[in-house]
């Protein structure tokens, strides 16, 4: 099976531990972002996984592209060019503080690249499905023509197209959101979201659900589901449901809404004492790629997708390097973390 994905891969610029930027005298250095988190949770699962992104020809650009290959991630479609890649720095949170992500991506490479520089038959020969998140429309208005661009070759070629609403505020505001994602949407067979994804994008709300309190209503949920699918016709509609207790303790689960059938599945609900949340959405997402690609019913994909996602938020980084094997495991009801001899 091979999956494309499309966006900014970033450098993570990070205090150690948890000290806060202000005190803070050196900083970790590693590189993450939202579809490249996708494609090394697949590359792991053993899929062909194509990252497509724009990135200088310089050392700190190659060091990014690196960072892909070595977890098995094919990196040949990645253009090359412009003057620099972008940065997020991160504070982590803890306890009842929260983590905080102050953005420096402006001018990166890909967020300046032309839409025509990104050969969309060339990239999709042979794939079986194509995932982007709209943290990428939201750089400019020539990523939105980049993704529209390659959604209408993907739907040409057959290929199974995902998405990740990912409403960043910091990037783009509420109407430029709806107006891009409106359109990109018609062309998605699988939208991802969370408990305000769907509110700030589109203005479709959960009932009786305080996400600052930790309260979430399962029938909210379905309602949410439904409206997305009936708006776009998803085939399927998944919602990452976070019950935030604070920053090291959240619940973890979610739901798949599988619209054929009209079958609404919920996944177990995994307490999650918190190592590095940041990247859990997307290893939310490539563990449903892989489920679906690989013929799970509706029920065993959301529970794939989200033992794989409770295992990221044990590792440090915006990768997953979780196995099938430790996933499969997980998701059939081993959470003991017993040592493995």
């Amino acid at each position: 099976m091979k999956v494309v994905t499309f966006g900014e891969l970033m450098i993570r610029l990070q205090p150690y531990n948890y000290e806060r930027f202000v005190q803070a005298d050196h900083l970790e250095f590693t590189f993450g972002g939202g579809e490249a988190n996708v494609a090394v949770s697949l590359a792991n699962y053993g899929a062909e996984a194509v990252f497509v992104t724009k990135l200088p020809a310089h050392a700190i650009g190659q060091a990014a592209v690196n960072s892909l290959r070595r977890y098995g991630v094919d990196t040949s479609k990645i253009v090359r060019g412009g003057d620099r890649v972008g940065i997020y720095f991160n504070e982590k949170g803890a306890s009842q503080r929260p983590s905080v992500c102050i953005y420096d991506r402006a001018h990166s490479a890909i967020q300046e690249s032309d839409p025509s520089e990104f050969n969309w038959e060339e990239i999709f020969e042979g794939a079986d499905w194509f995932h982007f998140t709209g943290i990428t429309p939201a750089l400019g208005p020539n990523m939105v023509a980049a993704c529209l661009a390659a959604c209408k070759v993907a739907k040409e070629r057959g290929v199974k197209i995902s998405c990740d609403l990912n409403y960043r505020g910091k990037l783009w505001t509420r109407d430029q959101a709806r107006a891009a994602m409106t359109e990109l949407c018609k062309y998605v067979d699988v939208c991802i979201s969370n408990e305000e994804d769907a509110k700030d994008v589109f203005g479709i709300e959960a009932e009786a659900t305080d996400i600052t309190a930790g309260t979430l209503n399962k029938e909210g949920y379905k309602s949410v589901a439904r409206q997305l699918a009936d708006k776009f016709g998803f085939e399927k509609v998944a919602i990452t449901l976070r019950e935030s207790k604070s920053a090291f303790d959240n619940d973890w689960s979610a739901m798949l809404y599988d619209v054929k059938n009209d079958e609404y599945c919920f996944s177990k609900l995994y307490h999650l004492h918190i190592i590095d949340r940041i990247g859990g959405g997307d290893s939310f997402g490539g563990g449903l790629i892989y489920a679906l690609l690989t013929g799970h019913n509706t029920q065993s994909a959301v529970e794939f997708a989200v033992a794989a996602s409770a295992l990221k938020h044990s590792i440090e980084g915006d990768y997953n390097f979780a196995t099938v094997p430790e996933v499969e495991k997980l998701a059939g009801g081993d959470a003991s973390g017993r040592v493995q001899r």
